[in-house]
């Protein structure tokens, strides 16, 4: 990504992180779907369990976001021999991490269920399915280190592969385990969760083969696995910031799937539909976004701060192009695209409102999320959680407070009252647009400060590119070879 020409480098990073992201949303119906053929507490029970795993995943990205923009960054300076030493630190910390989480999340799960609402047979069902997800929560930051890892290097399609494995595994393993096809017992939501357990087992053992064949653009080396302060330090600090901005955006779609529910049941469906037809649009920008952090932080780490930020131009504009068409499509033909989910009259209605007010701005808010990617490349991941909660808890949440309910209050000691603007479920859908909008405002006016290109690696630290076993060929020595890359 250092040289050549931008946006055929960038397709080539950016196709694989599209698909591996759809895969992965093949990966997380499969159970839901199989789940459904047993009871619709099971279902409730899997159902229930989503906002503790995107918790869990989201820490795990918060790691790895470090690792991109460390890696990428030595990798565009040429520094080999550090990249791979990140690689093992991370290693190291996702190991650690995932195991206390796993071993206090599963002495806790009972209680940790109870909290959550999880009540008579959606307990038991949710009790037998978390047991074993706690399990696989090593497997699970693994596998989201070594997707890191490739990334930073410049290789988006290894991982894609083995996400496609895994998920074609996972829906083989389903019917057997679920429903008790063949030998197996049938053994329900358990069966969903010990599926989902060896599915991403054998996936995580084949990428960390890959990294210690060490062919794929950066290598884990044994003897790299001691402790390193300063490197777990740097990962942790550019890290957090990261894993709490996933936190923001889970507990976000919380409250805002709960402000929905209060209008009934058809706008709940019809919001329902409407964000999973939005999040096709998130999958496109998230991996365009994935990508730039990969172009950004190579050129910077190559020292050509101007040619980062014409990638992240490039890659903001052509995403926002696509879902500028793609909203459009949607914006005319509102009621065929819910009607491809649902018949329901009263459904479709709202549907075609939600539409209508939103899909207008979906480019803007697909020109955030590549722009957050840009600062994460740069390391910079304090802006990108700053931008998710200024866009979510700022500029969206509160709007919907004043625009959709009813209330009023009156100032003490000034006799002036301030009520609610009464505007229904309709003022939800363009707390959405008006949030959108400021948050693109935001996002490009940081951008344009240009304070986010000095970087995050410090060239006193690692060896000449020449140290140890030599510079690797490919983009991780920074020439025009256009090896493959993976993320998330």
């Amino acid at each position: 990504m250092t040289t050549g020409a931008i946006s055929p480098k960038l397709l080539h990073l950016a196709w694989p992180l599209v698909l591996g992201n759809l895969l992965q949303t093949v990966y997380n119906l499969a159970d839901m779907f199989w789940v459904g053929r047993v009871s619709s507490d099971a279902v409730a029970a899997v159902s229930l369990m989503f906002p503790l795993s995107w918790l869990f995943v989201s820490t795990a990205m918060g790691i790895t976001a470090a690792t991109i923009a460390l890696v990428s960054q030595y990798v565009g300076a040429g520094d080999d021999r550090t990249a791979d030493r990140v690689v093992a630190q991370t290693i190291l910390l996702t190991l650690s991490v995932s195991s206390v989480l796993a071993v206090l999340g599963y002495a806790a799960r009972r209680p940790l269920l109870t909290l959550i609402g999880a009540r008579g047979q959606v307990f038991v069902e949710a009790l037998a399915y978390i047991e074993v997800i706690f399990l696989a929560l090593p497997f699970t930051f693994l596998f989201f280190a070594f997707r890191a890892s490739l990334q930073g290097a410049g290789d988006t399609k290894t991982a894609m592969w083995l996400v496609f494995v895994s998920a074609g595994l996972n829906v083989v393993f389903d019917p057997f385990l679920v429903l008790g096809w063949g030998p197996f017992p049938a053994m329900g939501t358990r069966g969903a969760a010990i599926a989902t357990f060896f599915s991403r087992g054998l996936a995580t053992a084949a990428g960390i083969a890959i990294l210690l064949d060490g062919g794929f653009g950066v290598r884990l080396r044994p003897g790299d696995l001691k402790p390193d302060l300063e490197l777990l330090k740097r990962l942790v600090d550019v890290g957090y910031p990261a894993t709490f901005d996933g936190w923001a955006r889970s507990f976000a779609a919380v409250a805002m799937a709960g402000f929905v529910a209060r209008f009934g049941a058809a706008p709940t469906a019809a919001y329902g539909i409407g964000i999973r037809l939005m999040s096709v649009t998130w999958a496109v920008a998230g991996a365009v976004g994935q990508a730039t952090a990969t172009g950004v932080g190579q050129n910077l780490g190559a020292k050509t701060p101007e040619r980062a930020a014409a990638v992240a131009r490039t890659a903001t504009a052509a995403t926002m192009v696509f879902i500028f068409a793609v909203a459009a499509v949607l914006f005319a033909f509102p009621a065929g695209a819910m009607r491809i989910f649902v018949t329901d009259p009263a459904v479709v209605t709202e549907g075609i409102v939600f539409l209508r007010i939103t899909a207008p701005f979906w480019a803007l808010f697909a020109g955030v999320m590549v722009i957050q990617g840009a600062f994460r490349g740069a390391g910079n991941t304090r802006e990108a959680m700053v931008l998710s909660i200024l866009s979510r808890w700022v500029f969206r949440i509160p709007l919907v407070v004043v625009l959709a309910f009813s209330w009023s209050v009156t100032i003490p000691g000034t006799g002036v009252t301030v009520a609610a603007l009464e505007w229904g479920i309709e003022g939800i859908w363009w707390a959405f647009a008006v949030g959108m909008i400021a948050a693109f405002v935001v996002a490009v006016s940081w951008f344009r400060l240009g304070t986010w290109t000095e970087g995050v690696i410090d060239e006193g630290r690692g060896e000449t590119p020449g140290d140890g076993d030599g510079a690797r060929a490919g983009p991780a020595s920074g020439t025009e070879s256009e090896t493959d890359f993976v993320d998330d």
